[in-house]
């Protein structure tokens, strides 16, 4: 992953519960550790930082919402020992 988007994920992650009672249930638009547009849906966000003009791999969109599920994922594997 592209270092700058760490950093946007880090500031995600460092100011989550901030983040979820400012814009609770919204899809935020991370650049340079500040939140600079939100959405109600992931497309919408994508759509204004595209019209302001933000370059594509510059900004991170994240969705706000209560505990870690917006930011973590579960990968389960079949497989077996015998």
């Amino acid at each position: 992953m592209n270092e700058n988007l760490v950093k946007e994920f880090e500031f995600f992650t460092e100011n989550h519960d901030e983040l979820v009672k400012k814009y609770p249930n919204k899809f935020v638009v991370l650049k340079d550790r500040t939140v600079v547009l939100a959405g109600d849906s992931f497309e919408e966000a994508y759509a204004k930082a595209h019209d302001s003009g933000l370059v594509l791999g510059t900004f991170l969109i994240q969705e706000c919402t209560e505990g870690d599920s917006a930011y973590t994922q579960t990968f389960l594997s079949r497989v077996v020992f015998a």
